[in-house]
């Protein structure tokens, strides 16, 4: 097994840069929260108010009254440092996201192990397909890349640009043709060459265009035809600065595509990241990455103790 983990870059300085990136959300839920508690007693009103803080910061209303109830547990009347409700938030967080903390696994027994990209227009995917294939043969993996996404020549021509700079292979052809046969070429030419890993693009459908996800199923349909078990994993990209939309696309591409785990991207400065905590707390699918920028050391492994910290302004 080899998973998104193998990785030299050491953790502090992407750290910093998610805290930087988290800093609209982490402002408002830390004053709102300093606001609350200073010379005050924790009372009803006081939960209440804490739950609309929490939910004006993305985190579904769901969460947001667990936490609250949390909070609350045996310190009514009491008074409460705001330091102190932070780490209780966070501790609450990091519980709902320890779950679906996972690595981004390659089976090194699947051959090819066939990953199909998914995610709207401009949500990163395809750098973050660029990204997954310098990590893969930095571990000697042998890649081919599907340029699926045939709606766009820019996106056709980024993906030749990755594989050039990556070393992959490259299965590509103009733009407006069926991405399905792009995924088809793909799957055979990755078996022509003994390729441990196939990395699929797929057009960045808005969830409301019917017939982009009807090709979506498509190509989900041809790559089964020529292996059963495949895809093997269907990550979702998305890009934190959405907000509540995010949930909507997690819904819709889950329904057509069969999402196995997601991707978040954009956590960098207008990230409204507390909608990864409502997705978990929904669906607990697998948050195998999160990207805070373009550099190839932007995209890491998911870890949701630094996560929770860095959303209430903790220390790591």
């Amino acid at each position: 097994m080899n998973d998104m983990n193998d990785t030299t870059v050491s953790r502090p300085g992407f750290w910093k840069r998610l805290t930087q990136g988290l800093t609209r959300t982490a402002s408002g839920l830390s004053s709102g929260i300093t606001d609350l508690f200073t010379k005050r007693k924790l009372d009803a009103d006081t939960l209440e108010d804490l739950e609309d803080v929490l939910i004006r910061a993305d985190l579904g209303v769901e969460t947001s009254t667990r936490i609250a109830e949390a909070v609350g547990k045996g310190r009514y009347d009491k008074s409460i440092e705001p330091d102190e409700v932070r780490a209780l938030v966070a501790d609450e967080i990091e519980a709902v996201l320890r779950p679906v903390a996972h690595p981004l696994v390659f089976a090194a027994d699947i051959k090819p192990f066939v990953l199909l990209m998914v995610g709207v227009n401009g949500s990163g995917k395809t750098t973050t397909i660029g990204k997954l294939a310098s990590t893969l043969k930095a571990q000697g993996k042998k890649v081919v890349l599907a340029a699926g996404d045939t709606f766009r020549a820019a996106a056709i021509e980024q993906l030749k640009v990755w594989a050039e700079r990556t070393g992959a292979s490259i299965v590509a052809r103009a733009p407006g043709a069926d991405a399905a046969g792009v995924a088809f070429d793909g799957l055979q030419q990755a078996r022509a060459e003994g390729a441990d890993v196939l990395i699929i693009d797929t057009a960045g459908r808005l969830q409301n265009r019917a017939e982009l996800m009807a090709e979506l199923e498509k190509i989900v349909r041809v790559i089964k035809k020529q292996d059963p078990t495949a895809p093997h994993a269907v990550v979702l990209t998305l890009d934190a600065t959405v907000g509540q939309n995010a949930l909507q696309q997690v819904e819709a591409f889950k329904r057509v595509a069969g999402v196995t785990g997601l991707v978040m991207t954009k956590l960098d400065g207008t990230a409204r990241g507390g909608i990864l905590v409502a997705i978990a707390a929904r669906h607990s699918l697998p948050v195998h990455l999160i990207g805070v920028g373009e550099g190839i050391d932007d995209l890491q492994p998911f870890e949701a103790r630094d996560f929770a910290r860095a959303i209430v302004g903790l220390e790591g």
